[in-house]
């Protein structure tokens, strides 16, 4: 466990944070330390996983999962938060399933040179990112309007709305407080 601040074990933790604490766990069975920075206020931690799974693991969702991770990763990388890239570029990378095609994919979002990689509504959607989350009020109604004309239709729209807003969130958070991977099992999905 790595951060800043405190963060409570489970061996230190009573009855309530025990109950969200189990309601957090990953697949791995571990909790991650970005949900464990919240274990001095407990009510954030349930709320930060409700969005999280709300965002990214809602089968109503309909843009690929491996975008959704890109998307993730992209803001991760324009906010420099080192420990949503780690996670989140592993499930893209996972996700993608071509460590050829991923590398270029990663190539280009460092660089910052989408449409090395990317066209049509991938590339719309990943512009969208990066002014949203670097120019959040200079947002104009046109940026929605080139995500429709590359072929997003509302509800996608809004699910990368929020993915973008919800890594933006979470990187402020782990930036802010010192969060690390030690510790972690980096990735949602486990390693042969």
């Amino acid at each position: 466990m790595s951060a800043w601040i405190k963060m409570i074990s489970d061996e230190e933790a009573d009855k309530e944070l025990l109950d969200i604490l189990k309601l957090v766990r990953t697949p791995h069975g571990t909790v991650d330390n970005v949900m464990r920075a919240h274990t001095l206020r407990p009510n954030t931690m349930r709320g930060h996983v409700i969005l999280y799974r709300a965002v990214l693991h809602d089968d109503a969702n309909t843009l690929p999962m491996w975008l959704q991770e890109t998307i993730g990763s992209y803001v991760s990388i324009l906010n420099d938060c080192t420990y949503s890239l780690a996670n989140h570029w592993a499930n893209a990378r996972h996700l993608i399933d071509d460590d050829t095609r991923a590398d270029r994919i990663e190539t280009a979002l460092y660089a910052r040179k989408l449409d090395d990689e990317f066209e049509g509504l991938e590339l719309a959607l990943l512009q969208y990112a990066e002014k949203l989350t670097l120019s959040p009020g200079g947002m104009v109604k046109s940026d929605v309007e080139a995500l429709v004309h590359a072929g997003a239709n509302d509800g996608q729209i809004l699910e990368a709305n929020q993915i973008i807003g919800y890594f933006n969130y979470v990187n402020r958070c782990l930036n802010g407080l010192g969060v690390t991977t030690e510790g972690d099992v980096v990735g949602f999905y486990k390693s042969d």
